[in-house]
């Protein structure tokens, strides 16, 4: 961890020590996660984590017909899952709690009182009807067609004849009349006009505060110093500078606006449009569905907008940690990948210990059914020793079924339709004969298992070894692709590889 700022981290930490770093995840537990919210998640929390600052987890539930305590708990767990974890929040308490949104409505009452009190904030009773006439007028007239202050001055008199003509009024923020400059930590100096930054609402009529009030009036109160967030959420930044400015002139809070920095969109595979959660590879689950390594995805979500150096794709979480530079986040959208994402994955499975990378595929193969959830001694030993023979050709975990559940099939190995089809076919029971007839005697190592197959069947049968082994590749482990033959023969055991050898044979569909 850094202890104190280095060259150039005062233009990111202004005054502050690193330690007083605070940043914040607000999901909202309505469904499932998104690569493009983990990324926002892993940059906060790599952020924090290399200043030694804090990362606060805050839920937006405030929208009760589709938060579900359920949904809450999957974000949660998903969250430790990938190791992204937080230091303030569900689970963890601190001081600036509750630190569920619904929990805090009072809050967000009081302080809407107090803006009201002080003038910062005023009532609006125009109907959506009325709201709708004068923005097309605006737009007839070639002006700004956002809201037009009309209840910005009004009387009480006024107020009152709309309260009794049934009225029921939204509170809005009152803009300041000038432009709004501040400079981004990704994309540099910002300016928004006043002519384009009309009075928003910050309570709807019935009451229910709005985004727009909630994550300013938390990250005031929480003190959060840092906000990165995602690009498409730049045109609301103004409005709530406007607001923390507000804040801070009614005491709550600790007068601070955080420093923004907002993150390049993340782009579907085409490139062409913001990747959606109907994409496939933009849910979270499909990632751990298929076994990939928390550290190879958030390497390469760590891509989407960073590098850890121009030459260098593949990294530890610790590594991104000490090198992470918010300074650096490419402000360009970044296009999402498939391959790329399955290739760095398939880089930190490399880079486990054999017996980890075994650990780690055995939930698979008990899903599969291949294993019991209690393997034996025996089963365990077979699949370390296996784990040479795979984990260079693995992209993700959950391919472990499909290449090492034969070796725990026992004499019950079903063989995949196809590779019946087009392989124990032909000269392929002449193959299966001389392979079990060469295998019968010999002693049970792979290079004696290699050299009686060559001998019988690439001398003797006088086969190419592409047309050879294939045969006894499919008898063997069901499939026309395969861990390497001779070894796969090993680890199988000279009985079970004669009966699967056997059974292959009553399959063979001579022509």
């Amino acid at each position: 961890m850094t202890e104190r700022p280095a060259p150039g981290d005062k233009d990111v930490l202004g005054e502050l020590a690193p330690a007083e770093v605070r940043v914040r995840f607000p999901p909202s537990p309505t469904g499932l996660l998104t690569v493009g919210n983990i990324r926002s998640a892993l940059f906060n929390w790599a952020f924090a984590r290399h200043f030694g600052g804090k990362l606060v987890l805050r839920i937006e539930d405030t929208d009760q017909a589709r938060n579900t305590p359920e949904a809450l708990g999957y974000t949660l767990e998903s969250l430790r899952w990938l190791g992204l974890t937080w230091d303030e929040g569900p689970e963890a308490g601190g001081d600036f709690g509750p630190y569920l949104q619904s929990e805090r409505m009072e809050v967000y009452a009081d302080v809407v009182a107090k803006l009201m009190a002080a003038g910062k904030a005023y009532h609006c009773y125009c109907s959506q009807d009325e709201l709708d006439e004068r923005r097309e007028t605006a737009r007839e007239e070639g002006r700004p067609s956002g809201y037009d202050g009309h209840c910005r001055e009004l009387t009480p008199e006024n107020s009152k004849a709309y309260a009794d003509a049934g009225r029921r009024p939204v509170v809005r923020l009152r803009m300041p009349d000038r432009p709004i400059v501040f400079d981004d930590l990704v994309r540099g100096e910002i300016t928004f006009l006043p002519e384009n930054l009309g009075d928003y609402v910050l309570v709807r009529a019935n009451g229910y505060p709005l985004y727009p009030l909630v994550n300013p009036v938390d990250d005031a109160l929480m003190n959060i110093t840092h906000v990165l967030r995602g690009e498409d959420l730049l045109s609301s930044t103004p409005r709530q500078i406007a607001l923390y400015a507000a804040l801070a002139e009614i005491g709550i809070g600790s007068g601070r606006t955080p420093r923004f920095g907002h993150l390049p969109m993340v782009m579907g595979p085409e490139g062409n449009k913001k990747l959606s959660k109907r994409d496939i590879g933009a849910g979270l689950d499909e990632y751990r569905t298929q076994g990939f390594l928390p550290a190879g995805l958030l390497n390469y979500l760590a891509l989407l907008g960073w590098s850890i150096a121009d030459d260098r794709d593949v990294f530890t979480m610790a590594e991104m940690i000490e090198a992470f530079d918010i300074r650096k986040v490419n402000s360009n959208a970044a296009r999402f990948d498939q391959q790329k994402c399955e290739a760095i994955n398939a880089a930190h499975m490399r880079m486990l210990p054999p017996d980890e990378f075994a650990a780690r595929t055995l939930p698979f193969l008990v899903a599969a059914g291949y294993l019991p959830a209690e393997p034996s001694a025996d089963q365990l030993a077979v699949l370390r020793a296996a784990v040479p023979l795979v984990q260079e050709r693995m992209d993700a975990l959950g391919e472990a079924a499909e290449l090492l559940g034969f070796l725990f099939a026992g004499t019950q190995l079903k063989i995949a339709p196809d590779a019946a089809a087009k392989v124990l076919t032909g000269d392929a029971g002449a193959v299966l004969t001389a392979s079990a007839k060469a295998l019968a005697e010999v002693d049970w190592t792979t290079a004696a298992i290699e050299t009686a197959l060559r001998s019988a069947l690439v001398d003797g049968l006088g086969l190419k070894p592409k047309h050879a082994f294939g045969p006894v590749r499919v008898a063997i482990s069901g499939r026309r692709v395969s861990p390497p033959l001779f070894e796969s023969l090993e680890l199988l055991g000279r009985d079970v590889s004669l009966r699967r050898i056997e059974q292959a044979l009553a399959k063979v569909v001579e022509h």
